[in-house]
């Protein structure tokens, strides 16, 4: 026979011994100068150059590398493709997508043959084998593609070559699908795609048995895609998806709780100072601005400075019990500075009007001159505000209304309102006082700052025209989601920012 009619008959099996690729062509050795082709490529380049449209054998287009016939590039097999790692690919391999059944092929015996017991047209146009199957001869190979195989997971070597044969006939005339995988890049990212889809589950659920189930379903859905990929022609990473899923699964959410729980302590350890420095800051401290204020003055005679210190003492006191107590009994209530006790169970409406109620009626320097007091607040839906929610709104209105009985010299209107507008609601106090001494930030006006970015909302504390000062915090009632109000109260605020920007040019 000359050499263009010769092929290899060699085959690769896999570390478990298994066959799942063919070879169609390699270099016969080191020198890389003669380059052969294996018996089924040949049988299929002879079988389709016979054609009337004459296939012929080409480079592939895509892949340089590999061979084609007409259109149909034949997918190259890659050291890393499908659930291969690290194999050696030399020459141009393919994955084999074997024929399902016990007996895909027709058979004929050498007696068949012989008395003529075959109907001519069974070989008429057809490629034909010819080869030995009989367990006498050791011409088998392994695999376990094929179901019902007696031997079980063995074929004889001339059934290899007539699967290796067909595919590559039946992907060119009835383009039957050929095993193909993606590449690295798309790989990693369908794997890291489920680890995170595993982390989306943790923190969804937030809880082991939901997350279980949750877990459980993607399995089965991963396995039901990588089956439908697998009918239509592509291996897909299966296993270490579903790997990093499991262990995902299984070590975010110990991960997550434990950021949760460090978190929860950290939270109440903040919410411990600043409510420690709410009480003092709006109690004993106004006291001691006010009785310092008198002292410069020397209008405070001095058993009046003893009761304004014993006061404050006494105060210190009463809020250090306050707290001790709160911690152990776990009370839903706000200590205002005036040692008024308010129930954070009663709507939030109803909470604001007496803390601008109590507040008004201390003894604060720029409170003597008040002589008209606008207070009213709307109700808001219970279900929008914690109950730590509304004691930092209450602690925000009494430092504000402080601050005017402080600072606001020669104040004779005050403004306390709580108005809803298009899902958001405005909390602000307005006064027609002396006007803002500082453009410092103090304590107050950072705590109101996180408060604001903590309700999902925005605060300002801005100087009025001709004389006063605005402290107002509006947020929006339906949290942090973006809805259409929130973003139009968003759009509207930058307009109006830049507005005043040019006004200064």
């Amino acid at each position: 026979f000359p050499p263009e009619r010769i092929g290899f008959s060699d085959v690769i099996p896999d570390q478990d011994s298994k066959l799942r690729r063919s070879i169609l062509g390699m270099y016969r050795d080191e020198t890389r100068k003669e380059y052969v082709f294996s018996l089924a490529l040949l049988l299929a380049k002879a079988y389709l150059g016979a054609e009337r449209e004459k296939i012929e054998l080409e480079n592939g287009i895509h892949d340089p590398h590999t061979m084609r016939f007409g259109e149909t590039e034949l997918p190259r097999f890659l050291s890393n493709s499908g659930g291969y790692v690290g194999t050696d690919h030399f020459g141009v391999q393919v994955l084999l997508n074997f024929r399902s059944g016990r007996k895909p092929f027709r058979r004929l015996s050498v007696r068949d043959i012989e008395t003529g017991q075959f109907n001519s047209n069974w070989i008429r146009d057809r490629i034909v084998i010819v080869g030995v199957t009989t367990p006498s001869i050791k011409d088998t190979v392994n695999t376990t593609a094929i179901k019902a195989l007696n031997p079980p997971g063995e074929i004889y070597g001339v059934e290899f070559h007539a699967h290796a044969t067909s595919q590559i006939l039946s992907a060119v005339l009835d383009e039957r699908s050929l095993l193909r995988t993606w590449s690295d890049p798309w790989e990693y990212l369908w794997i890291l795609g489920w680890g995170f889809l595993a982390i989306g589950l943790g923190r969804l659920t937030q809880s082991p048995f939901k997350n279980l189930f949750g877990v459980g379903v993607a399995s089965f859905g991963l396995v039901g895609v990588g089956y439908l990929f697998l009918v239509w022609g592509w291996w897909i990473p299966v296993a270490p998806a579903l790997l990093i899923l499991v262990i995902n699964s299984l070590l975010f959410p110990a991960f997550y709780h434990y950021d949760q729980a460090l978190r929860s302590q950290i939270n109440v350890r903040q919410g411990t100072i600043d409510e420690t420095f709410n009480l003092i800051h709006n109690g004993p401290m106004q006291t001691l601005a006010y009785t310092i204020t008198r002292i410069k003055k020397h209008d405070l005679p001095q058993d009046e400075l003893l009761l304004k210190l014993k006061t404050i003492k006494d105060d210190i006191w009463d809020i250090s019990d306050y707290l001790k107590q709160e911690t152990l009994t776990k009370e839903e209530t706000i200590r205002l500075g005036s040692n008024l006790k308010l129930s954070l169970k009663l709507p939030i409406h109803k909470l604001l009007y007496e803390v601008c109620r109590d507040t008004l009626e201390r003894n604060l320097p720029s409170f003597k001159t008040l002589k008209v007091k606008v207070i009213k607040f709307e109700p808001i839906p219970e279900q929008y505000l914690t109950i730590e929610q509304k004691r930092e709104l209450c602690q925000f209105l009494e430092e504000a209304l402080c601050n005017v009985g402080k600072h606001a010299k020669g104040v004779t209107r005050i403004t306390a309102i709580g108005k809803l507008h298009d899902e958001w609601y405005t909390l602000s106090v307005k006064d027609n006082g002396s006007g803002i001494c500082s453009s410092s930030e103090n304590q107050g006006t950072k705590q109101a700052k996180a408060l604001a970015k903590q309700l999902g909302g925005t605060f300002k504390r801005e100087p009025l025209s001709p004389q006063g000062t605005l402290c107002e915090l509006t947020w929006p009632l339906t949290g942090r989601n973006w809805s259409f109000a929130k973003v139009s109260y968003g759009l509207k605020t930058l307009f109006l920012k830049g507005l005043k920007y040019l006004k200064k040019l």
